[in-house]
C-alpha cells in the first residue's frame, strides 16, 4: 500500500480528463498495480491511500467501515464554539442529515507547506483553523459542512485515515507502507 500526500489541484484518478489541466496521479507515481482507495477532491490536498488489495480499497473507501478521516481545515472567520458544537452534533446538508463529527479549533500547523496556488488573503476577513474527524464520506462533506454553519473552507487538507497519517510527507511525495 502507499501513502501520497495529493497536491492541490491533482485528480484522485491515474487518466486525465479532456480539457482538464489538474494533474492525475500518474503525474506523481511510477507504481504499478495500484488504485486510489477513495478520492480527495481536485482542490483538496494531503492524505490519499493507494492498494493493490481490493477488499482492502473496499474497506478503506466504505463508509460502513466507519473509519475515522481526519482533516484540517482553514476556514473564512474567526470559528466559534455555536459552529464548533453544531458540527460536533451534525448538521443536515441538502442529501440529509451528516453523523457527529470531531471538531476542535486548533492553530495553523507548523509543519504546513505553502500552497501553489495561495489561499485568497484578505486583510479584511480573518481566518481559522479546525480539525475534523468524520467517519462518512460524502462528497465535498467537509466544505458543505463548514458553509453550513457559516464559516466556508478555504482550504482542506486530510492528515490521517484510520490508523495511517500523513506524517513527514510533503505535496507529490509518497511511500509504501504496511496494509
Amino acid at each position: 500500500m502507499l501513502a501520497f500526500n495529493k497536491p492541490f489541484n491533482c485528480l484522485s484518478q491515474f487518466t486525465p480528463e479532456p480539457d482538464s489541466p489538474a494533474a492525475t496521479l500518474a503525474d506523481w507515481i511510477d507504481f504499478p498495480g495500484v488504485y486510489p482507495a477513495g478520492r480527495l477532491d481536485r482542490d483538496s490536498e494531503g492524505l490519499l491511500l493507494l492498494t493493490d488489495d481490493g477488499r482492502l480499497q473496499a474497506r478503506l473507501a466504505d463508509p460502513k467501515h466507519k473509519l475515522a478521516k481526519v482533516y484540517l481545515a482553514q476556514v473564512e472567520g474567526e470559528i466559534d464554539a455555536d459552529a464548533l458544537t453544531a458540527l460536533r452534533a451534525g448538521v443536515t446538508l441538502k442529501d440529509g442529515p451528516t453523523r457527529p463529527a470531531g471538531a476542535e479549533r486548533v492553530d495553523e500547523p507548523d509543519w504546513l507547506w505553502p500552497r501553489d496556488p495561495p489561499v485568497r488573503y484578505r486583510k479584511s476577513v480573518p481566518t481559522s483553523w479546525v480539525e475534523l474527524t468524520l467517519r462518512e464520506g460524502r462528497n465535498r462533506q467537509v466544505r458543505r459542512m463548514t458553509a453550513h454553519v457559516g464559516f466556508p473552507t478555504l482550504r482542506l487538507v486530510r492528515v490521517a485515515i484510520g490508523p495511517y497519517r500523513l506524517d513527514g510527507l510533503g505535496p507529490g511525495e509518497w511511500r509504501v507502507i504496511d496494509g
